[in-house]
């Protein structure tokens, strides 16, 4: 990057790893603030949602911090946003844990749900398989290995964009016993369901391709 550092804050809303967030966006140049505010969170050039832990307690958390209200106001201007972890799938239209249903952000039809697999939660290193033009994984071999911790995830993509005028988005996808959604690229959204910030010198580069697009 060029030119003065790129603002980011880190929304807190009592989800999230947002100190481990704080320094890995540091590490790649970012001016980093760890915040609640409101204000604080629409002027900033970057705003970052982590999430960690269920599905319907981080939208409780994030609607009494009017963190869905930011994130809409934010991508209605075309402003910057980035989910990680369950900061990634609250952006969906819901969550299904232990069988009852939470109404996400609805920014993209889909659904969040268990993994279906040997072995969950799916902990550890794993690939991503990236389209050929992603922005964010740009500069990554397709052998780099990313974070994950989760034991649900989107299974299906389920937006299909038939106008050719619209940019469909891009959708990177990992597999724990099936194949599940490991981010999206859209406009100005982007999501990881691993950790970009636990993922060494592969994240860092992620988190930097982010901030060019800042």
């Amino acid at each position: 990057m060029t030119g003065s550092p790129k603002k980011v804050v880190v929304f807190d809303y009592g989800f999230g790893n947002v100190r481990s967030a704080e320094r890995a966006l540091a590490r790649a140049g970012a001016e980093v603030e760890i915040t609640g505010d409101y204000d604080r969170a629409m002027a900033a050039d970057g705003l970052l949602v982590p999430g960690v832990g269920a599905f319907a307690a981080c939208m409780r958390g994030l609607r009494a911090a009017r963190g869905d209200w930011i994130v809409g106001r934010r991508l209605s201007g075309g402003r910057p946003v980035m989910g990680i972890c369950v900061g990634m799938q609250i952006l969906f239209s819901r969550g299904i844990e232990h069988g009852d249903e939470t109404e996400g952000l609805d920014e993209w039809p889909g659904t969040v749900e268990p993994l279906r697999a040997p072995v969950v939660p799916h902990m550890g290193w794993n690939t991503v398989d990236a389209p050929a033009d992603s922005r964010l994984f740009a500069g990554l071999d397709a052998a780099e290995r990313y974070y994950f911790v989760h034991s649900y995830a989107v299974r299906h993509w389920d937006l299909e964009t038939a106008n050719p005028g619209i940019r469909a988005p891009k959708v990177s996808w990992s597999d724990h016993g099936e194949p599940f959604v490991a981010a999206v690229e859209n406009g100005p959204l982007w999501a990881t369901q691993f950790h970009p910030e636990k993922s060494g010198d592969a994240g860092a580069q992620l988190l930097t391709n982010w901030l060019g697009t800042l």
